[in-house]
């Protein structure tokens, strides 16, 4: 007796498993999608933690050593490296995934990839100069204030040489590269706002560059940029309609 097809001409069976297997991606789809929505809110959390770490600035260790000495021993300092710092470069990488993985569901980009890979390698490589600053910077201090000035200042000196000035350009260099390429596609997205894109691509180059350089309240003023733009994106994309 021949075996019972469908009106394609594709076996019962065959015609099931590729609907069994149809319906599981779809619903692995709506799960990405539902993740991603929720993970968004990952980025205005990593601004804020931005926002707070650029609220004080260290004094000068040219000209104020036994103030940086002072400044970098406090519970604050290491709280804030430690929390909005470190674990905040964590956040920032997955609300980074987050806008990604929401994209990539809904448009078609071959630099969107490439831009996620730069800023998640800049942010954690600037992770280890962080590091670095929460903990060795107030070993420093310590061994400043204890009455070991000479020997304080030249361990600063050598700890902040070429091979880490190299590390955090590099690290400030990728991250501002892969944001301001993600808020290009989420400009051309015509999905999210086109300002929240300018926004994002805006708030990073004043923060990372402009503010990296001057050292001031001019990374204030772009984590601020950053907070607002990224509240506009996570709050855009859960009223966005969801994929089917």
């Amino acid at each position: 007796m021949a075996r019972a097809t469908t009106t394609r001409g594709a076996p019962v069976s065959e015609q099931m498993a590729l609907q069994i297997a149809e319906d599981r991606a779809t619903l692995v789809a709506r799960q990405l999608d539902r993740t991603a929505r929720w993970g968004m809110w990952a980025l205005p959390v990593w601004a804020v933690l931005l926002f707070v770490s650029t609220a004080t600035h260290q004094p000068d260790t040219k000209t104020d050593f036994a103030g940086f000495a002072q400044y970098v021993t406090t519970t604050e300092f290491l709280i804030s490296h430690i929390v909005a710092s470190i674990v905040g470069a964590g956040i920032g990488v997955l609300g980074l995934l987050a806008l990604f993985n929401f994209l990539a569901m809904r448009i078609p980009s071959r630099v969107a990839p490439v831009a996620l890979a730069l800023a998640v390698v800049g942010n954690v490589m600037l992770a280890s100069i962080f590091g670095m600053a929460a903990f060795g910077q107030s070993a420093i201090g310590r061994l400043y204030l204890a009455g070991h000035t000479q020997e304080a200042v030249t361990t600063y000196a050598d700890m902040y040489g070429a091979p880490l000035f190299a590390t955090a350009a590099g690290g400030i260099l990728l991250l501002t590269i892969g944001l301001v390429t993600l808020g290009i596609v989420v400009a051309r997205s015509r999905v999210l706002p086109t300002w929240a894109g300018v926004g994002m691509a805006v708030g990073i180059l004043v923060f990372g560059v402009i503010g990296a350089i001057l050292n001031d309240f001019v990374q204030s003023i772009g984590a601020a940029v950053l907070v607002g733009s990224s509240l506009w994106l996570a709050y855009s994309a859960a009223r966005t309609p969801a994929r089917h």
